[in-house]
């Protein structure tokens, strides 16, 4: 890739939340940006008009992450529409609650497919098709390290991204794309806030020292630099949440 050439990033849950975030910042960044979504299209249309409007350029697509035909098509309509990709971001997931004595096994099954299987989909078409000088980042949780009771299943199925980065990177040695994973603490999207209660979501805005929720903004712009300017940092996870220990 020439460097005057637009750099290309396929957000996958771009619609709403962190995904928006990040689909925006990249954006503003001077990426084009493929939205790729679920199901909601309204939210996906606004996320393209929100870019559009600021003068950068974005196509929203939808796709099922968990389907390998729906994947292959989403990187052939951003290759159609701008002629390449270079920075994928898998932040589609799906974050479903409960005590391990009581987890409903379909909800286990609908994570899995998304958080894990559509995640693993996603990676494997980024590594067969981004260009040098790219970028691949993955979606972990600071769960995995905080241990919270409820989040089982869920943290288990973002710790797969914290394995799977590493072995990407090297598996994609001499082709200058990095491989990394972030992994945001309490942060206030929809996702978190949904079904929490004020008591718990004060609770967790002061587990870190900044005594505060990250903003959807605060994760975008550590993955705007793993996506840029920082080729140096490659197989690692990094840890966005305010200093939560």
């Amino acid at each position: 890739m020439t460097e005057n050439m637009q750099r290309v990033a396929i957000v996958t849950g771009g619609s709403r939340g962190i995904g928006r975030a990040v689909a925006e910042r990249l954006a503003a960044d001077g990426q084009a940006v493929v939205v790729a979504y679920a199901s909601n299209q309204t939210e996906a249309d606004a996320a393209v008009a929100a870019i559009s409007s600021s003068g950068g350029q974005s196509i929203a697509v939808r796709v099922d992450v968990g389907d390998e035909q729906a994947v292959a098509a989403l990187y052939a309509a951003a290759e159609e529409r701008f002629g390449g990709v270079d920075v994928v971001v898998n932040a589609a997931g799906i974050m479903l609650l409960s005590p391990l004595a009581s987890l409903d096994v379909d909800d286990l099954d609908r994570m899995y497919r998304t958080n894990i299987r559509g995640a693993f989909l996603v990676t494997r078409e980024a590594v067969r098709r981004v260009r040098p000088g790219g970028a691949i980042i993955n979606f972990s949780t600071s769960v995995t390290r905080l241990s919270l009771p409820t989040y089982s299943a869920y943290a288990a199925s973002k710790a797969a991204m914290e394995a799977l980065s590493p072995i990407i990177a090297k598996e994609l040695k001499g082709r200058d794309i990095t491989a990394n994973t972030v992994a945001p603490g309490p942060t206030a999207t929809a996702l978190f806030l949904d079904g929490k209660d004020e008591e718990t979501i004060t609770r967790m805005a002061g587990m870190n020292p900044m005594n505060r929720l990250g903003r959807p903004e605060d994760i975008a712009e550590v993955v705007s630099f793993l996506a840029g300017p920082a080729r140096w940092i490659n197989g690692q996870t990094v840890f966005a949440n305010g200093g939560v220990a």
